[in-house]
């Protein structure tokens, strides 16, 4: 058995699942393993990531490993959050975005099943922009959030109502998506999107 290889697989499953994590019977379930197995892989790619002192570590929290940043580096990692250079929004907050926006109201995993993979930060980033907000509950299992845009949206993309978003031409529902945000990227005309642009 390839353990090195194992071990970086982990590494990007824990990435993929953001702050979520994984517990070690989900390991052992996706990567084919025996749980146990896949719990001390966990812990030795810990001891590793703590040996060659990498910017992450895996933190257990209630039985589940997650990556994590390191606590004493909080103040890069707020200067970073606070900078309008790097306020720009991002490909995946702007395929979120152009989600929501054709799409409203519309839950999180719904929003997930589109895009294929896992949304959060995208739509944390996008709530504190003001660009989307929380417009409700679905008649669902659990009452998920439903989000909409807002109208810092509209202001921002220069739009009078969310009637005039422009409307995609005659495409398969694969390719969608590719045009919506497409037409959300032309909308922006080179602007840069930074949170004191769109306090003004």
């Amino acid at each position: 058995m390839d353990y090195p290889k194992l071990k970086t697989i982990i590494e990007g499953l824990l990435f993929m699942a953001g702050d979520e994590g994984l517990n070690k019977k989900q390991l052992a379930d996706i990567m084919e393993l025996d749980a146990d197995l896949s719990a001390d892989l966990v812990y030795d790619l810990q001891r590793d990531l703590e040996r060659e002192g990498r910017g992450v570590q895996i933190a257990e929290v209630a039985g589940a490993f997650r990556l994590t940043t390191h606590p004493e580096h909080a103040p890069y990692f707020e200067r970073m959050a606070y900078s309008p250079s790097r306020s720009q929004l991002s490909q995946a907050a702007l395929e979120t975005l152009s989600i929501v926006a054709y799409r409203q109201p519309i839950t999180r995993v719904a929003i997930e099943e589109i895009r294929g993979v896992k949304s959060e930060r995208a739509i944390a980033s996008l709530v504190s922009k003001d660009l989307i907000e929380e417009v409700g509950r679905a008649e669902a299992i659990g009452r998920p959030i439903l989000y909409g845009t807002t109208k810092s949206f509209l202001e921002y993309f220069g739009l009078p109502s969310i009637k005039e978003l422009p409307e995609p031409g005659n495409v398969d529902i694969d390719d969608a998506l590719e045009e919506q945000t497409q037409m959300l990227f032309e909308r922006l005309d080179g602007r840069q999107m930074t949170i004191d642009e769109l306090k003004e």
